[in-house]
């Protein structure tokens, strides 16, 4: 006689991190069958980095790409420098293949468009917690490495001040003013910008800043 395997509950606690209620409402709907555990959510960037330094035992958030505070891809880099323990999957309107692939080589453990069916989204979240990454059956990578992926790796090799530092480059900063704003001496400031200078191989800040913009860009690539 054939028996049916039940998967149990996976104990764990999950954030959902989202500025739109009924999206909300939906992954916790494909959650409540799937987690035995808490299933905290935010409606903003900041409430999710302060969600995850209260509550560290949150092992996944779903992080919405066009959330306030979170600048196309440099939210799930800056949460997954903060926090690498904890897993990224990323929830988007936007389903297109560039922009999936960056989002999978920066450490997104997996990319769901919101069009999914709930009953993908529920595949989705076993298939992230038991270990694997998770992506439409419909989206097709090309696995051959571009100037952009080498690009990526040099930019995981930053910490995560450095990282902090480049964004606020990127965002037309000065070195005074990225020092004001993150209360640190501008001699700090300068000695993290020639590092990332010299990780990301480029020859000025204009440089990087430029590349950094292009990376993280997620607006649709024109046709």
């Amino acid at each position: 006689m054939m028996t049916t395997h039940i998967q149990t509950p996976f104990k764990t606690n999950v954030l959902i991190a989202d500025d739109h209620p009924l999206f909300r409402a939906a992954m916790r709907r494909a959650l409540h069958d799937v987690i035995d555990g808490e299933i905290l959510e935010v409606d903003a960037f900041q409430g999710a980095r302060l969600q995850l330094q209260e509550n560290q035992d949150i092992e996944l958030v779903f992080l919405d790409l066009s959330m306030p505070g979170n600048e196309g891809l440099t939210g799930l880099t800056q949460l997954r420098n903060e926090f690498p323990n904890t897993l990224v999957v990323i929830v988007s309107a936007q389903d297109e293949a560039g922009l999936i692939r960056r989002a999978m080589t920066l450490g997104s453990s997996g990319y769901i468009p919101k069009s999914t069916p709930l009953p993908q989204i529920v595949e989705a979240v076993k298939t992230v917690l038991n270990g694997e990454n998770w992506l439409p059956s419909d989206i097709v990578l090309d696995v051959a490495e571009t100037q952009e992926d080498q690009f990526l790796a040099k930019l995981a090799q930053l910490t995560p001040h450095q990282f902090t530092v480049l964004k606020l480059i990127a965002n037309g900063l000065l070195n005074k003013q990225i020092a004001h704003e993150l209360s640190i001496s501008e001699s700090t400031v300068k000695q993290h910008v020639s590092a990332v200078l010299k990780k990301l191989n480029v020859i000025n800040r204009t440089q990087a800043s430029v590349m950094f913009r292009q990376i993280m860009n997620t607006e649709p690539t024109a046709k």
